[in-house]
């Protein structure tokens, strides 16, 4: 298989994401039904969280692994692996948090003032928005595992996690717009499309690096970095969840958020990765 043909299979891996984006113009939704969305959302960002974390410390474990027990490794490498997602953890988590905090300050000029925070001018685009940078960082370190695949010769191996990407990106659809159902704008297709790019877009952009730079600290510090952030956005659905109320379905919609995430991971799985 061609180097374009698996750059195209990777895009299509990343455009799955835009599936799930219309629900985001869902008008009026009933009190439950927004904070099941919401719900829904939280549940898939756990799993991610979850998803990235054990990914992006992985390679920290082996190495230190290689040090104490096999005793073929080096200190240096686990130093500085050991760094690199520890920081990637510090930058992803605090700089949402200061860059959140200054949106929310921006917001408040009044219309005209700053015609290029107008997208961004409630707390549920401003939210949906963060999540697709998150989703976008962890995205990108998957194209990288496609990319990887393909370059080692893997052709079967990269066409299983293209699918299971896919399959993995339809969902997070969901979680990025959960937070614009019943938002006091409705967000155009335009607005949507942007998100869709954000959150998918890496995908394909990984796969084209994946293929021809392989690199451990590379790896470990965008999937750092993408923990950082979802950490930030799950606390911030959090807390618009308990504020909508209605906890059993809040309950059930993250359980269901949850094992979506599962079960896509298992085709993963399913492919040796």
């Amino acid at each position: 298989m061609s180097t374009a043909q698996i750059a195209l299979l990777g895009a299509i891996a990343g455009l799955t994401i835009f599936l799930g984006l219309p629900v985001g113009r869902i008008r009026n939704p009933a009190p439950r039904l927004r904070a099941f969305l919401n719900a829904l959302s939280i549940g898939v960002l756990v799993f991610l969280l979850w998803d990235v974390l054990s990914h992006a410390f992985a390679p920290v474990e082996d190495a230190l692994v290689a040090v104490t027990s096999d005793h073929d490794g080096s200190w240096a490498t686990f130093v500085g692996l050991a760094f690199v997602a520890i920081a990637g953890l510090t930058v992803g988590l605090m700089s949402l948090t200061y860059y959140d905090g200054w949106l929310s300050r921006r917001a408040g000029v009044p219309v005209g003032a700053e015609v290029s925070m107008l997208w961004l001018d409630t707390p549920a685009r401003r939210l949906a928005f963060l999540i697709a940078v998150g989703i976008g960082l962890h995205n990108f370190s998957e194209g990288l595992a496609i990319g990887q695949s393909a370059a080692s010769g893997e052709v079967s191996l990269a066409l299983l996690l293209i699918v299971g990407f896919g399959l993995h990106n339809a969902t997070e659809g969901f979680g990025i717009v959960a937070p614009l159902a019943g938002d006091e704008r409705t967000p155009s297709w335009g607005f949507l499309g942007v998100l869709g790019l954000i959150g998918g877009g890496p995908t394909f952009v990984g796969t084209l690096i994946g293929q021809v730079y392989v690199n451990e600290y590379l790896f470990v510090a965008f999937l750092a970095l993408a923990a950082g952030s979802i950490l930030y956005v799950v606390m911030q659905l959090l807390k618009v969840g308990f504020k909508l109320g209605h906890r059993e379905f809040m309950m059930w919609g993250i359980l269901l958020g949850l094992l979506a995430g599962l079960a896509t991971d298992l085709v993963i799985v399913a492919a040796g990765a």
